[in-house]
């Protein structure tokens, strides 16, 4: 019976979700077995094949198309995109599609992370494959049925219809014969014009579920047998555990044990000490009455004024090339510049949870799960389980911004729930979802520019200091590593075109060491380098005396970006701005796309300074779903105001000191400008959407500033109140 279960499994899947007899159900072979593409294959046989699949899609005779979702869903619309795609090439409605998040496993969905919003510019034309091959199959069963030729059947709306007689058959009725055959190889995928679905605002699948209830985020999650555990954990992040009194927390009703813990934080072992309890609650209390001795000893406690100095220092270390030095000090008009980021929290609307339960040989686990393959493996290799054997289950997530992609919550909680042999959920407070990390690190550049004497850059120089997440995975001890070579390293959210028109250019820096763990924040570095870059460029073109969207015009020669200019000033009324009010521009490039935000600022009435409107152009080349791309462009901009005016995290004593909202403030409705969002239309690929549209609002509010000021902000954040 095992065997027999092993070799059904997918179909079994199915079945288990409420659905019974013949499906259609195709994937997507990844090169293998030194196969140079991608190859729709029938999964019914897919056991025996040793493939790698990244999707699959189901039909079932009722006519119900059931598509698993193998992208995890946080807000940015993976959950409606996904399944848009393929029912355009299907040719099914979406009120057809019955959408289920997909376990980890990569051997049959492939790559699973949420992260360099990839999910449609990494799989679109693999997923738009797999639809198109199955439809194709239901046209070749219903003109074997009708025996009639292929070329006289085509499908709509779920069903297959013969064009002479207009006889119609449901895809429920062709299903079993579909799924006899062979997948054809290379079916021709729709042009752009020939769309139904993609390209249209349709309301999402997950809404009517997040209003009414029906949503299972992670805090939702129950399962049979559960107990709860909060942990305290050091907030020195480094520090070990010395000794616990839990007298008081052992009196606490309901609460069963209290264990030390580690979480695995990159090349470190964080611990804590878990309390377990039969309600949330009362592990709460316990833990309230919880006394626990830290040994803080071995590694520095710094404050953020002496991260600051490290990183100001370390911008003097990176030598620059003798060509660009030359340029620069040959150069009519030259430019020194440093701007300053600070470190920031995810703080997600939710915070981190995750359910494990580990047996003999096995882990499961279920919470709002980022990146479910690398977690997988991560479990796999620590516990020493096959990675079959571990199934991490996806919940809706509320939010993420690449903090729950990390390995470590699930790891502590899998690690609690073999010390106590049972189910458990481990939630996370919003003080400690705050305030112990990783973190968006601080960043420090250094710019230097030279202007010619008709006003273009002959040189452009950007030194970066900053902490490193991917130098994390280095135990201590840890030599200071080697500031980098010219060029060796980039500049995040750099216009790519930029390098073809100015002359002599540098990028390096010095990989800042520090305690404090940090790691990727929506758009990672571009959040912070976009801000220095376009920041120095619009005070290039002061420089130079030209208009700020001009001189970023005279130096973007490509078409694409020509037109993506022409585009945001027709859209924003550049050419309309007036002496009363201050105009800012920044245009910044990362993950695949290209995203601009002209912002608006005035002076109210009693003198205080204003943002009264941001207008956003978006170039994500092809695209699925118009609408979703305005609201993630919309909660980049709320995103990045919020990282520019009204919040940071700061360290006393190697602590975080914000520990909440009331010290680490989110902006109000009060504080949120209009905002109007543009797209672009054109051939180009597809690039990302949910994090592109941060990293050009900073820059552009600061530029805005200045022009209305005359005042230079070069370090965030700032209070508004001030300027």
């Amino acid at each position: 019976m095992k065997n027999r279960n092993q070799k059904r499994s997918r179909r079994d899947f199915i079945r288990s979700a409420g659905l019974s007899g013949m499906t259609l159900m195709l994937g997507i072979s990844a090169p293998v077995l030194g196969k140079p593409t991608t190859e729709i294959i029938n999964l019914l046989s897919a056991d025996d094949r040793g493939t790698e699949l990244i999707a699959w899609i189901s039909i079932h005779q009722s006519g119900q198309v059931t598509l698993l979702n193998h992208r995890s869903e946080m807000g940015q619309g993976t959950f409606q995109v996904i399944p848009q795609m393929i029912a355009e090439e299907l040719e099914v409605n979406l009120d057809q599609v019955t959408v289920l998040f997909a376990p980890a496993h990569p051997k049959k969905y492939g790559p699973q992370p949420q992260e360099g919003s990839f999910s449609v510019r990494g799989w679109y034309q693999q997923l738009l494959q797999i639809g198109a091959t199955a439809r194709q199959m239901l046209i070749e069963a219903a003109g074997k049925q009708w025996n009639v030729p292929v070329s006289e059947c085509f499908a709509e709306n779920g069903q297959v219809i013969h064009r002479p007689t207009d006889r119609k058959l449901g895809y429920g009725a062709l299903v079993e014969d579909a799924a006899k055959l062979t997948p054809p190889p290379n079916v021709p995928l729709k042009k752009r014009k020939e769309y139904k679905i993609i390209g249209k605002s349709l309301p999402r699948k997950d809404i009517p579920m997040k209003t009414n209830g029906a949503a299972v985020f992670g805090l939702d999650k129950k399962v049979p047998g559960m107990l709860y555990a909060v942990v305290e954990r050091n907030p020195r992040f480094r520090g070990k555990v010395k000794r616990f009194d839990d007298a008081k927390t052992r009196a606490v009703p309901g609460v069963k044990q209290v264990l030390t813990v580690k979480r695995a934080v990159f090349g470190n072992l964080y611990e804590g000490v878990a309390v377990v309890a039969t309600s949330l609650w009362a592990a709460m209390q316990g833990r309230r009455v919880l006394k626990v001795e830290w040994n803080d000893n071995g590694f520095e406690h710094l404050d953020s004024e002496q991260l600051s100095d490290r990183m100001r220092e370390n911008l003097k270390k990176p030598a620059s090339s003798v060509p660009l030095e030359t340029a620069l000090q040959t150069a009519p008009k030259q430019l020194e510049a440093v701007y300053e980021t600070p470190y920031q929290s995810h703080s997600c609307m939710e915070p981190l949870n995750c359910i494990a339960h580990v047996q003999e040989n096995r882990i499961d686990i279920w919470g709002p799960i980022q990146e479910a393959n690398w977690i997988q493996a991560d479990l796999s290799e620590r516990f020493s389980v096959p990675k079959e054997n571990v199934t991490v289950n996806m919940t809706f997530l509320g939010g993420g911004f690449g903090r729950k992609g990390f390995t470590d919550y699930p790891y502590e909680a899998a690690l609690i729930s073999q010390a106590i042999k049972a189910p458990v959920q481990v939630v996370w407070t919003r003080e400690d979802d705050m305030s112990l990390g990783p973190f968006r690190t601080g960043a420090f550049y250094g710019c230097k520019g030279g202007i010619d004497e008709k006003g273009n850059m002959v040189a452009f120089q950007t030194v970066t200091a900053a902490q490193w997440f991917w130098q994390e995975w280095t135990a201590e001890p840890y030599p200071d590593p080697e500031p980098l070579k010219a060029n060796d390293g980039n500049l995040d959210g750099l216009l790519s075109p930029y390098l073809k028109a100015i002359p002599h250019y540098s990028f390096g820096g010095v990989g800042t060491r520090a305690p404090i763990p940090v790691m990727w924040w929506r758009s990672v570095y571009a959040s912070t380098g976009g801000f220095a870059c376009e920041s120095f460029i619009d005070e290039l073109a002061q420089a130079a005396g030209k208009d700020p969207l001009e001189f970023r015009r005279n130096h973007l020669p490509d078409a694409r970006y020509q037109a993506f200019i022409d585009r945001l000033e027709t859209v924003s009324r550049w050419k309309s701005r007036s002496k009363n009010a201050g105009w800012g521009v920044a245009i910044t490039e990362s993950f695949g796309s290209i995203c601009g935000h002209v912002v608006n600022v005035s002076r109210k009435t009693d003198g205080k300074l204003k943002i009264d409107k941001v207008i956003a152009l978006m170039d994500c080349g092809w695209y699925v779903n118009p609408d979703i791309i305005r609201a993630q462009v919309e909660g980049s901009i709320i995103m990045g105001l919020g990282a520019a005016i009204t919040h940071a995290i700061t360290f006393k004593d190697g602590k975080a000191v914000e520990q909440n909202f009331n010290t680490y403030p989110m902006p109000r409705i009060t504080d949120s400008p209009e905002i109007e969002v543009h797209i672009m239309d054109n051939d180009e690929k597809a690039g990302g959407v949910g994090e592109p549209g941060l990293p050009p609002f900073a820059p552009a509010l600061c530029n805005a500033i200045f022009d209305l000021t005359g005042k230079r902000m070069r370090t965030l954040p700032f209070k508004l109140d001030d300027v």
